[in-house]
């Protein structure tokens, strides 16, 4: 069974800078593609980015082009999502998440199968 453990959730003044973490506690880390999705209260849960297994390969949501950046350490079993400029809007529960197949880079919550419990990301105005 995967698990899935995000870090690195805080309050943060608007404009500020936050990386989250996520841990994968499997063996099988570096053939799946990985994603961070996040849901704000009362919203759906929306995509945000993802990489392919190997990192050669980034896709963002317009919502964050330009100021996040995912990136891994297949080395560490580790997904990192980098934030800058950061908006009140961009207040919400951050979630790591892996694909329900091998190498397929998906970007719909349908596609996956397995989801860490989350982090708090609040950013004051």
């Amino acid at each position: 069974q995967v698990q899935l453990v995000e870090s690195g959730g805080r309050l943060v003044q608007a404009g500020g800078s936050l990386r989250l973490s996520c841990a994968a506690s499997v063996r099988t880390f570096s053939t799946y593609a990985m994603a961070w999705f996040r849901q704000a209260p009362g919203k759906k849960r929306e995509f945000l980015t993802a990489i392919s297994w190997n990192g050669g390969s980034t896709y963002y949501a317009d919502s964050v082009k330009g100021r996040f950046t995912i990136s891994r350490d297949n080395a560490k079993n580790t997904v990192y999502l980098e934030m800058n400029k950061l908006k009140p809007e961009d207040t919400a529960i951050y979630y790591c998440a892996r694909p329900k197949s091998q190498w397929y880079v998906a970007t719909d919550s349908a596609d996956f199968a397995s989801w860490g419990q989350g982090t708090q990301v609040t950013v004051s105005s």
